[in-house]
């Protein structure tokens, strides 16, 4: 009979522990863009790569998407308050943070060379919502922590994407994650609508054993972990207590969240590669957001333990983010799942899009001392299976 084993090659060859490994690919993945943004020259360094002849049209919007996108992911770290980590990690954390304030700042103020477009055509609806996450992942790190002028200046832009009309699928969650975000900062207009549009709507789409169809229809792709079931985790967490109904709806979208885990955790295979189904695979291990944020908030389905996620996450990470030719030579991301593939990113792609990957890193805002990370080396259900070992059959939410 075959061993069963988790497969984190890297990892051992390297000498390092799993969440060291995590934290030098945070690095990689996020010290191109934020020290940028801290200098005022994101505009000026990060090139733009697309579809040939898209280059300029998301130009207008990929720099949005580099910063959402990648404090969304790092946002639950920099929150992190763990006295026991080890000195070279605070360190690390709070020069982070600073910068992320300072890319804050940067991409909401009209004098910045930096500054985003949050108002011009219907994308930044998307990536403003993702900077909302962020700050609501990190409410001290990334809002009680910026000075009062940024503060206002962040209300300014999502207010701003209030002329965007959401298209009718899980873009109802960006603008239910930004009145989130505007109601988190106090301000009393936030609309109630927005997010009862997007929560009711979404219920209706519920489709069963898990998942949620992007509209009314069924997609097989990995929506429901890039955008939906973290955004309706965690609008509902912030504003279920706002309204009657919403709170009702929580217990069953948190165990369709559960459900919808223990499925990502069964897709990664023995090596860490995933199927290759669906659009905007460019975002590489960004595919296993509801898995890192069920691990990050101890919500894992039964019989799926969090040391077992986290040998599937770094084999995933592996696999998508030390692949050749992933970082181009001035250290940005470039278009593929596996290494450069320009033919894996739709006419919606861009270098800034990339960064969704940032959100296979969210249980980095768990401390060292949690089992997620001091457990022992488990394999994931499908390195077990498929290295002969006894196994548990899968079962459907009913």
């Amino acid at each position: 009979m075959l061993e069963a084993k988790a497969t984190v090659e890297t990892v051992g060859m390297m000498g390092l522990s799993a969440r060291a490994y995590w934290l030098k690919k945070l690095e990689q993945v996020a010290e191109p863009v934020l020290s940028a943004l801290a200098e005022g020259r994101l505009r000026a360094d990060m090139p733009v790569e697309s579809k040939p002849g898209m280059e300029a049209d998301r130009a207008k919007f990929t720099h949005l998407e580099a910063l959402g996108r990648l404090l969304s992911g790092i946002a639950p770290w920099l929150e992190l308050s763990d006295g026991a980590a080890s000195e070279e990690e605070q360190e690390l954390r709070a020069r982070y943070a600073e910068w992320s304030r300072a890319a804050i700042d940067a991409g909401t103020n009209p004098a910045s060379p930096d500054y985003m477009n949050f108002s011009e055509g219907g994308q930044p609806i998307v990536d403003a919502a993702f900077l909302a996450h962020a700050l609501l992942r990190a409410p001290v790190e990334l809002w009680e922590k910026l000075e009062e002028r940024v503060q206002r200046q962040v209300v300014a832009c999502l207010k701003a994407t209030r002329t965007r009309r959401p298209h009718v699928s899980n873009w109802l969650l960006f603008s239910a994650m930004i009145e989130a975000a505007l109601h988190q900062a106090g301000e009393a207009d936030w609309d109630r609508m927005r997010v009862d549009y997007a929560v009711r709507q979404h219920e209706q789409w519920y489709k069963g054993d898990g998942a949620y169809g992007d509209g009314p229809e069924f997609h097989w792709d990995y929506y429901n972990s890039f955008v939906i079931q973290p955004m309706l985790v965690d609008v509902l967490e912030a504003l279920h207590a706002e309204d009657r109904e919403w709170d009702g709806l929580r217990d069953n979208v948190l165990k369709r969240a559960r459900r919808y885990a223990g499925v990502l955790e069964r897709f990664v295979a023995p090596d860490g590669s995933f199927p290759p189904i669906g659009r905007s695979l460019a975002y590489r291990c960004g595919a296993f957001q509801s898995l890192a944020q069920s691990a990050l908030r101890d919500e894992l389905p039964e019989g799926v333990a969090p040391e077992q996620v986290r040998c599937a996450l770094t084999a995933v990470i592996q696999r998508t983010l030390d692949a050749p030719g992933t970082f181009d030579a001035q250290g940005w991301l470039t278009i593929g799942l596996a290494g450069h593939q320009p033919g894996a990113g739709e006419g919606y792609i861009s270098t800034g899009s990339l960064y969704l990957c940032a959100a296979a890193f969210l249980p980095l805002g768990l401390p060292a001392s949690h089992r997620f990370w001091s457990g022992p080396d488990t394999p994931w259900t499908a390195a077990s299976a498929w290295g002969g070992a006894p196994m548990e059959l899968d079962g459907a939410l009913k």
